[in-house]
C-alpha cells in the first residue's frame, strides 16, 4: 500500500474538499441543482405541460409542478420504453432500472440517464471511498477487491436501443473499467439469474479473492457468508480473508442484524450505511459511529419534504431543508437528473444533524401498522426487536408483522412472525420486552396497550430457517435489493406465509 499512500491521499484530499464545499453551502448547492434541472426539463414534453421555462424559483417550482407517484409518471415512461425520446428529460434514455425494493407484483421501471450515472450514481460511489479514506488514511482497501453482492444482473432489450435491468445490471453494464478492476465476483458469475445457484457460485470463486471490503444488503450477505464459512470450516469471514476491513449496508435497518454480523465477520472490521436505490444515491455514513448518514447535495438531486400528516391529502406541503426539524418523519420528494420530477419515492425519514445534513431512514410510507390508532413504525419495531433480542440472548434473522383485528371474544393485537438464527433463552421473556420495548418507543401504542383497551400482548411465532426466502423465490423475489416487508396494515402477506410454513411444516412443500 505504500506504493499507492501518497496518490491515494492527494486524490481523496481534493476531492473531500469538494463534498466540504456543498456540506457548508447546502442551499446554494441546492439551488444550483434545481436551476441545472429545469434547464434540461424545460423543452421535454413534461416541461413544456409544466412551463418549466417560465418558472425561476423553488416557490414557483412548487407551486406549478404537482407531486407525482410512479402512476402519475408511468404514461411518460412507457412512451420513453417504447422509444419517443425528450419525455422527461433532454438526453437520450436507453435504460430503465426495474426496482426490485418491494414484494408487490407491479415492477417500476425508473429512468437512468448519462447524466443520472456519471453525476449521482458514480459520483456518489466515489465519495463513498473518499469519506472512508477520510478518516482511515492508513486503509489498505483498494489494494483488494469489493465483494459485491448485488442482485440478478440480467440485462433485458426492449428493442435496438432500449434496455432494463436492477440497478446493479445498469451501472455494472454502464461502469468505467476502473470498476471492474476493484469488485468481485466477475461478469459471468454476475450475470447468473437464479439466486441459490448464485449464492453456491458466489461462494466457490469468491473464497480465493483477497477481499477487503463486502457491501449488500444483511439478509443476503448474511446467507453468503455463512456458506463461506460453512465451506472453508472457518470460524470467522476474517480468517477467510484477512484483510477485510469494511462491511456497507442499506436496504434495511442493520440494528436488528449488527451483533450478529460483527461474530460472522471478526474482529476491526468497520461498518458504514449507504442509502442508494433505483431513483438516485442518496447519502452514505460519513464519520464511523455517527447517527445518520450525510446527504448527498450536489448529485443531481433536488430534494424537498414531506411531513407525514400530509400524505394523501389533495395538494400536500413539502418544506425545504432550511425547515426542517431534526427527529420529526418526512417523505423524500426528489426531482432528479434521470427525469424524475417532484416524486414521491416512499420511504421515511429523520434529520439527525442540520450542520451537516444527516439523516436515517424510518421506514415506508406504506409499511406501518396503524389498526388502532398506535402509528408503529418500521424504526420503532427494529429497535424493539433489537432490544429484546439483546435482553433473552436471541438473534434475528427476519421478520414481519400485522394486525389482528377485534373478533367476539378478543381485542386485537399486533402477530408476528419470527425468523431466529438463535432462539431467546425463553420466550415468553422475548415477547415481554417486545412489548415493553414498543411502549417506551411510541406513546401511541403504549396508549393503546394500556389495561389491553385496544391491544392485547403481542403474538409471536417462530418460524424455521428458511421460511421467508422460500417465500420470497414463490413471488419472484429472491436475491438482490429484494427484502421482506417488516410491517403492514393488511394481513396479506402474513397469511400468505402462514400458509406456506404450514405447507412446509406438513411436508406438503
Amino acid at each position: 500500500m505504500k506504493l499507492f499512500s501518497p496518490t491515494i491521499s492527494k486524490l481523496v484530499r481534493l476531492r473531500y474538499a469538494s463534498i466540504e464545499d456543498w456540506m457548508n453551502n447546502p442551499f446554494t448547492a441546492q439551488r444550483e441543482i434545481l436551476q441545472d434541472l429545469v434547464t434540461h426539463g424545460q423543452h421535454t414534453a413534461f416541461g413544456r405541460k409544466y412551463n418549466l421555462k417560465n418558472l425561476f424559483t423553488i416557490k414557483e417550482f412548487k407551486e406549478y409542478v404537482p407531486i407525482h407517484e410512479y402512476e402519475d409518471i408511468k404514461p411518460w415512461i412507457q412512451k420513453l420504453m417504447n422509444g419517443e425520446q425528450n419525455q422527461l428529460w433532454d438526453s437520450p434514455v436507453n435504460w430503465f432500472a426495474k426496482s426490485s425494493g418491494t414484494t408487490s407484483d407491479k415492477s417500476k421501471f425508473i429512468p437512468v440517464t448519462e447524466e443520472s450515472l456519471e453525476d449521482c450514481h458514480y459520483q456518489a460511489g466515489k465519495d463513498v471511498l473518499t469519506l472512508y479514506y477520510q478518516f482511515n488514511p492508513e486503509s489498505n482497501l483498494l489494494t483488494g477487491k469489493g465483494l459485491v453482492i448485488g442482485g440478478s444482473h440480467q440485462v433485458n432489450q426492449l428493442n435496438e436501443e432500449i434496455f432494463f435491468g436492477d440497478l446493479s445490471a445498469v451501472l455494472m453494464q454502464n461502469m468505467p473499467m476502473w470498476g471492474h478492476w476493484i469488485r468481485t465476483p466477475e461478469l459471468s458469475i454476475a450475470l447468473l439469474d437464479e439466486w441459490e445457484t448464485k449464492i453456491e457460485t458466489l461462494a466457490q470463486s469468491t473464497i480465493v479473492e483477497n477481499v477487503t471490503s463486502i457491501s449488500g444488503v444483511p439478509t443476503w450477505a448474511q446467507i453468503l457468508l455463512k456458506r463461506i464459512l460453512e465451506i472453508t470450516g472457518k470460524k470467522n469471514i476474517q480468517e477467510v480473508w484477512p484483510n477485510l476491513e469494511l462491511y456497507m449496508h442499506g436496504g434495511v435497518s442493520f440494528l436488528p442484524y449488527k451483533e450478529n454480523f460483527k461474530k460472522l465477520l471478526g474482529n476491526n472490521i468497520h461498518f458504514m450505511e449507504m442509502y442508494n436505490a433505483s431513483e438516485g444515491f442518496f447519502a452514505a455514513q460519513e464519520t464511523p459511529d455517527t447517527d445518520g448518514m450525510l446527504l448527498f447535495l450536489n448529485h443531481g438531486i433536488f430534494y424537498e419534504f414531506m411531513p407525514i400528516s400530509e400524505y394523501g391529502k389533495p395538494d400536500p406541503k413539502t418544506i425545504g431543508l432550511n425547515k426542517v426539524e431534526i427527529g420529526k418523519h418526512y417523505a423524500s420528494v426528489i426531482s432528479t437528473n434521470s427525469g424524475l420530477w417532484r416524486y414521491l419515492v416512499g420511504d421515511t425519514i429523520q434529520f439527525t444533524s442540520l450542520q451537516p445534513f444527516r439523516i436515517k431512514v424510518t421506514g415506508r410510507l406504506k409499511h406501518f401498522i396503524n389498526a388502532f390508532g398506535e402509528e408503529i413504525i418500521v424504526e420503532n419495531s427494529d429497535a424493539a426487536i433489537a432490544m429484546a433480542s439483546e435482553k433473552t440472548g436471541a438473534v434475528v434473522n427476519d421478520y414481519t408483522a400485522a394486525p389482528v383485528y377485534f373478533s367476539e371474544q378478543e381485542n386485537g393485537a399486533h402477530e408476528w412472525l419470527i425468523e431466529f438464527e438463535k432462539e431467546p433463552h425463553n420466550m415468553d421473556q422475548f415477547i415481554y420486552e417486545l412489548d415493553s420495548s414498543l411502549k417506551n418507543l411510541n406513546s401511541d401504542y403504549e396508549a393503546k396497550r394500556h389495561k389491553n383497551i385496544a391491544l392485547r400482548m403481542p403474538v409471536v411465532h417462530s418460524l424455521k430457517k428458511g421460511v421467508f426466502s422460500k417465500w420470497l423465490k414463490q413471488k419472484g423475489k429472491l436475491g438482490g435489493q429484494h427484502k421482506v416487508p417488516r410491517l403492514s396494515n393488511d394481513r396479506k402477506f402474513i397469511e400468505e406465509l402462514f400458509l406456506l410454513r404450514n405447507a412446509i411444516y406438513s411436508n406438503q412443500y
